[in-house]
């Protein structure tokens, strides 16, 4: 069910700015980040600002909800690529109103989309999973098949190409960020079919992939927030994606009015947007290698093809099957 609660204290004279995410705000993941942002946003005075939460994946039941609560907001902004089904149809029906989608790529001129590159971070995790692992598979887990999270799956098998060509990649969309029982039996899955290191892209279902990671020996790389510091046990590394700042960003465009003409990317060249933090078993020679990457993908040395056409793995499918 939609929840609507303020960030921000009532009665400044301040643009009003909804936040949306698909699920639990406190999700400890992806939408954490971003409700990160949006209260930096409060703090610093840009806005009054609500967060939106409790939503159900479901494009139609979501548009429903926004249209009905935009009569209350002049603005608002949407994380998650669920917001490219959602967003076109709200931004026409209030066109004087301000909106924009963080990890987004629809456009309008009173919608703007901001992308942070994590497809970025996801290469670099794709290179260490390929060159950490010992069994010569390395897996891939998230849940919605929304538009940042393939670039990322396919970033990452990339990065693992890049790396070690021979490696076996495992990678599978399980249909759900929120339930770690689904997370549980699709991380339990992949390493059973040999994945003893697994990417992860998952929101407030993560904990059913470390519990899987633990119980089977493998290590994990996180997403977004820096998961190497909550759990070292299990995290070999994370691949940092400050949807914060992206979400300050749009935040400040979206209650100022000055939304940007063309799509905006925000990666390595941009600042400190996308990154790798390393955990302590990672060998100092590995972490070195990696250096090289970092600064490719910087420079625009090292382009990203954006697209993954192999095979899914699934619950019950051979130990030989391929990404």
């Amino acid at each position: 069910m939609m929840r609507i609660r303020p960030l921000s204290p009532s009665g400044k004279d301040l643009p009003e700015v909804a936040v949306v995410v698909v699920g639990e705000a406190n999700d400890d993941g992806f939408n954490a980040s971003g409700l990160a942002g949006a209260q930096a946003a409060a703090d610093a005075g840009m806005a009054r600002i609500s967060i939106i939460d409790g939503l159900a994946y479901d494009a139609h039941a979501i548009t429903e909800s926004l249209l009905a609560a935009m009569a209350d907001f002049d603005g608002l902004v949407f994380i998650g690529g669920q917001g490219d089904s959602v967003m076109p149809h709200v931004a026409r029906a209030f066109g004087r109103k301000r909106f924009a989608i963080v990890q987004g790529e629809s456009r309008l001129t009173n919608l703007a989309c901001y992308d942070v590159a994590q497809e970025q971070s996801a290469f670099l995790a794709g290179c260490l999973a390929a060159w950490m692992t010992r069994s010569g598979t390395v897996g891939h887990l998230s849940g919605h098949r929304v538009r940042p999270g393939l670039k990322a799956r396919a970033a990452f098998v990339e990065g693992v190409r890049h790396a070690a060509p021979e490696v076996t990649v495992l990678t599978s969309f399980c249909g759900s960020q929120d339930d770690n029982l689904v997370t549980r039996k699709w991380a339990d899955a992949q390493i059973k079919a040999g994945a003893d290191v697994m990417f992860t892209m998952l929101n407030g279902a993560r904990a059913g992939a470390i519990n899987a990671c633990r119980a089977g020996g493998a290590w994990q790389i996180g997403n977004a927030l820096d998961w190497v510091a909550l759990h070292p046990d299990v995290f070999l590394a994370s691949a940092l994606a400050r949807i914060d700042r992206g979400v300050e960003r749009a935040i400040a465009d979206v209650a100022t009015g000055n939304l940007p003409n063309e799509s905006i990317t925000l990666g390595l060249a941009e600042g400190e947007y996308v990154g790798l933090s390393l955990g302590g078993d990672v060998p100092d020679d590995i972490a070195e290698r990696l250096q090289p990457v970092v600064r490719a993908l910087k420079g625009g040395d090292l382009a990203l093809g954006g697209d993954f056409n192999g095979a899914e793995f699934v619950p019950g499918m051979a130990a030989e099957a391929r990404g």
